[in-house]
């Protein structure tokens, strides 16, 4: 079994066939969390979920790129941000729901910052919506789904800040947020480890070497594993558009690395997922 800890079967890359790939991935035993990115497809990640008796689970959240209207365009993506003013009370009515198990996709985006706006507004404007998402899913106790793009040092700023003005909110025997994605380095993860965090792989570890070293190191119990679908399709897949059930091969080059049986990384990657979501 494995489970993929971030999937966006609710965006428009499967508008004609989400139905089916959820189907065919649970059919293949591979459970998944559903992740919004704004209020649209939030309340459509709980859909889905609500959909199945287990297997499928949703993440609620305002992710930092749908606070501005404005065309966000790579090699990897290319569609236009409507912009969403946080609502509180709103996204906490979607969290309550007994199979949303986490608040995300939220954080920090300093990647798209030419929009036409001052980067200091863009930037406050960030940090105090991740602030607010950040205090909604301590106060629900469920964990925190996390982007950050070029801004590891306010998020860690920004992190070590929340901790301590809510520190009754945080447990101290599991950890109370992830970071997804994860793009940095060994002594960055074990800053995100300090502070009760983890943190997970997606396919870019299998066309690329970058993290090796730190995939070796990693403790059991401080990753999981995911594929951001439809984005950074796995070898040997690559270029083609992401599913859930891709995140075997995730689970396959960390095997790779760790010179470990895939089944034993599926299991851990597993266990570890499980008790982060509690599902």
């Amino acid at each position: 079994m494995h489970i993929d800890t971030h999937a966006h079967i609710n965006f428009s890359a499967y508008r004609e066939d989400g139905e089916n790939i959820i189907r065919d991935s649970l059919h293949d035993n591979v459970w998944m969390v559903v992740v919004g990115a704004d209020y649209k497809t939030s309340k459509r990640a709980l859909d889905y979920a609500n959909r199945y008796e287990k297997g499928v689970y949703a993440a609620v959240g305002l992710h930092p790129m749908h606070l501005f209207q404005f065309r966000a365009a790579t090699e990897d993506y290319d569609f236009h941000t409507r912009g969403e003013e946080f609502n509180y009370g709103s996204y906490e009515k979607l969290a309550s729901f007994p199979k949303v198990v986490a608040v995300g996709e939220i954080g920090l985006d300093y990647y798209h910052m030419d929009i036409g706006l001052d980067a200091r507004e863009v930037k406050a404007a960030q940090r105090d919506v991740f602030w607010q998402q950040l205090l909604l899913a301590r106060t629900l106790d469920i964990p925190a789904l996390i982007h950050c793009r070029q801004a590891h040092d306010d998020m860690i700023s920004i992190l070590k800040d929340f901790r301590k003005e809510h520190r009754q909110l945080i447990p101290v025997d599991r950890p109370w947020a992830v970071m997804h994605c994860f793009s940095g380095d060994e002594d960055l993860a074990w800053q995100y480890f300090n502070l009760g965090l983890i943190i997970s792989f997606t396919g870019i570890i299998t066309f690329s070497r970058q993290w090796d070293d730190l995939i070796r190191k990693v403790p059991n119990n401080k990753f999981m594993i995911e594929t951001d679908c439809p984005f950074l399709t796995p070898e040997p897949y690559r270029g083609e558009r992401n599913l859930p059930v891709y995140v075997k091969y995730v689970a396959k080059r960390i095997a790779e690395i760790r010179k470990a049986e895939t089944e034993k990384i599926a299991e851990m990657t597993t266990r570890t997922a499980r008790d982060f979501f509690r599902i």
